[in-house]
């Protein structure tokens, strides 16, 4: 490939494939605009609990008529925002892939952007909460700390010796999440908090881990979550 076409390609960090730069310059378009029907935008962060929702749910989440809803849920799939899961006579609606979270998450932070800094999360949102599936809020951005202090994990975002160890120690299995298909772990900024918790795999593996062994319990209805102890065990 000539070095001019080289420098034209890109990666698009949704579908984690190489296009031309002017088609993906395109393709974000089309997705910003997706996004930025405030109907579709309700829908999308009401799914950002990981959880899926059926299309009528979505539709009173958007305040939008059933048809209007489904309008808009095609829009969503076409830009593989949204995926679908039918069970039986269902269909249940979920964000296409954690890329899509964390466009969110980010979306947000903009969204809230000002020149000082006043949070206006409820209370129990910004205390700890899903990031899709990571732990976010006050918590997660800790947990985040902690492990960097802990020196579990480098400042590039690699585990160390001393945390193949510890997390190991924890129930967490480390070559599960290193197979998914997605970032092994990263910083994703937090909407609430406008510093970093840990994104990826590795922070949705903790996530798994601390709702098993009950550390922390989800809420049926929301995003939040709630500590059932004062501190996790690192």
């Amino acid at each position: 490939m000539p070095a001019s076409m080289r420098l034209a390609a890109q990666t698009h960090f949704v579908y984690d494939q190489t296009m031309p730069a002017s088609d993906a310059d395109a393709k974000a378009a089309a997705i910003a605009t997706a996004i930025g029907e405030p109907a579709r935008a309700r829908m999308l962060y009401s799914l950002l609990d990981g959880r899926a929702r059926t299309a009528t749910e979505l539709a009173i989440v958007a305040g939008v008529s059933p048809s209007t809803a489904s309008v808009h849920l095609n829009r969503l799939k076409e830009e593989r925002l949204v995926k679908v899961h039918v069970q039986g006579k269902h269909r249940y609606f979920a964000l296409e892939n954690p890329h899509v979270a964390t466009a969110l998450e980010a979306l947000s932070v903009l969204g809230g952007a000002r020149r000082e800094f006043v949070p206006s999360t409820p209370n129990r949102l910004r205390a700890a909460r899903t990031c899709y599936d990571p732990i976010a809020g006050t918590i997660g951005v800790s947990l985040h700390d902690r492990l960097l202090e802990l020196k579990w994990l480098t400042a590039a975002y690699k585990v160390t010796p001393g945390g193949e160890k510890g997390f190991a120690s924890l129930g967490i299995d480390l070559d599960a999440a290193r197979a998914l298909r997605r970032r092994f772990a990263c910083a994703c900024l937090d909407w609430s908090e406008r510093r970093p918790h840990l994104g990826g795999a590795l922070g949705a593996a903790i996530l798994q881990v601390a709702l098993k062994k009950k550390w922390v319990t989800q809420d049926l209805d929301s995003r939040a979550l709630s500590v059932t102890r004062p501190t996790l065990p690192i």
